[in-house]
């Protein structure tokens, strides 16, 4: 576990030896701004860092991270929409040209939604994993016989499905996938095998990248 103490060290680690070591791309990050051709939904779980499990260089991804990594569908209530709002940025100002929501096995909001760990009490939770619902119950129904582990990895994949779902109701998301200038992607990282799956819309199945 970091301390505040130990993050700080971190940073002193990281100024000597990527920073000094790459003075010119970080000016070149100032100079030019960032230019990301990738927009990733991730999970704000610790173990799930987008950028170190795709080997990425400072300013190749925009990356938007909540519980679950779940899309909601659009809407515009007069409501706080931070995942709305970074998903507006990236497409429509940075024209990423893929979207990819990144999944992941053993994801703990997933487990709450699935167990009923997620209290009416919790003010935020709760309504939120309510986006990953019908993964829930579409589960429920197909996976009724299959053991605990089987059910969540379902679960974990389906909500991949949703969100990817509920991407297409932003008609400035919809209107870029059918002009053919935005791909989107769904994507599991097995963090127990060190596997990356991608889903295939054709046989309906994830599949080892």
């Amino acid at each position: 576990m970091s301390s505040p103490k130990q993050l700080i060290e971190g940073f002193s680690r990281f100024r000597e030896r990527h920073f000094s070591q790459n003075d010119s791309l970080f000016r070149e990050l100032v100079e030019q701004g960032q230019t990301p051709k990738t927009l990733v939904v991730a999970c704000c779980d610790a173990r799930v860092d987008p950028a170190l499990i795709l080997d990425c260089a400072p300013g190749d991804l925009f990356v938007i991270r909540n519980v679950a990594n779940l899309v909601p569908p659009a809407e515009n209530q007069g409501h706080y929409h931070g995942t709305s709002a970074a998903l507006e940025f990236g497409v429509r100002k940075l024209n990423v040209e893929h979207l990819i929501v990144l999944g992941h096995a053993h994801c703990g909001g997933i487990r709450a939604l699935l167990e009923g760990d997620v209290q009416k009490g919790d003010a935020f939770i709760s309504e939120w994993m309510g986006i990953a619902d019908s993964a829930r119950e579409r589960v429920s129904r197909e996976f009724a016989d299959a053991g605990s582990a089987a059910h969540h990895r379902a679960c974990e994949q389906q909500a991949i499905l949703v969100s990817l779902d509920n991407l297409m109701t932003f008609s400035w998301i919809r209107l870029r996938v059918e002009q053919g200038t935005l791909a989107l992607h769904g994507w599991y990282f097995d963090i127990e095998r060190g596997e990356l799956l991608g889903y295939n819309a054709t046989e309906r199945q994830f599949e080892v990248l």
